[in-house]
């Protein structure tokens, strides 16, 4: 087993448990001499800045989290949900506890990923307080993340599938296409997209992103199923979160068809 200090959304229980990460203890933890960044630029551009951390010569820079206990095996699941070799590198820090120090993993931002102009988007501050709150950090910590300037976009028009005829495809068929995507009714061709995309083409390649994108929200309680999307139950917030990335997906990808579930 190892030690990993989550700073991020990864504070959230929540959050980290629908990505197949389950630790088997989790305390909250604190890092002296570095500060908190949002200037990890996503994947879709929509979703603003993502949490980093940096070396910080002020005396007076902490960095406060939670530092869980985490299976080796998870690891590999680790690398995968926090873009490994392509967004983030892996370092390992020494944090305080309540019951000691920590020797612990943890994720920091590849240079060519970051934009010091980001801003972290409302819905992903949201999961952060959360988690803070949950591990008990202190109040005017959880104060600072809620206070955080955040970046906000005009909202997305309603999507339009493109004119024309297109095939259908079902979990399948979609399944013989490994470049291929869906989200909220609509298949994408990933081929040619930027090259950070790349790194998604296993974890999207082949499938219905729907749900991946669902369980991100920071209304998510994990339990989200595909009826929730076939039987169309769904809040205004999580149609709006699949309608802006069906523009996002439109804008990186090619359209292909429909996807029925």
């Amino acid at each position: 087993m190892f030690y990993y200090f989550g700073y991020g959304s990864n504070m959230n229980l929540t959050s980290l448990r629908v990505k197949g990460v389950n630790p088997v203890t989790s305390e909250k933890a604190s890092l002296s001499g570095w500060q908190l960044l949002f200037n990890v630029r996503h994947w879709f551009r929509h979703e603003g800045g993502m949490g980093n951390i940096r070396p910080c010569d002020d005396p007076s820079c902490i960095v406060k989290g939670v530092v869980h206990l985490i299976e080796d095996h998870e690891l590999a699941t680790m690398d995968i949900v926090e873009a490994y070799g392509v967004g983030y590198d892996r370092i390992e820090v020494e944090v305080q506890t309540e019951s000691g120090p920590r020797l612990a993993t943890c994720y920091v931002g590849i240079p060519v990923h970051l934009d010091d102009s980001c801003l972290p988007t409302q819905r992903y501050l949201n999961i952060l307080v959360k988690g803070a709150m949950g591990a008990s950090i202190d109040p005017e910590y959880v104060e600072r993340l809620r206070t955080h300037p955040i970046y906000v976009r005009d909202p997305y028009p309603p999507f339009e599938h493109p004119a024309g005829s297109h095939p259908e495809f079902d979990a399948q068929t979609l399944s013989e296409h490994p470049l291929y995507t869906a989200v909220a009714g609509a298949v994408f061709d990933m081929k040619g997209a930027r090259w950070e995309h790349e790194y998604l083409f296993d974890l999207f390649g082949g499938k219905d992103a729907s749900l991946f994108h669902l369980k991100r929200l920071d209304t998510s309680d994990g339990n989200e199923t595909d009826a929730d999307i076939r039987e169309d139950r769904l809040s205004p917030a999580q149609r709006a979160c699949l309608n802006a990335y069906l523009h996002e997906y439109n804008a990186e990808y090619r359209y292909v068809g429909r996807y029925r579930h």
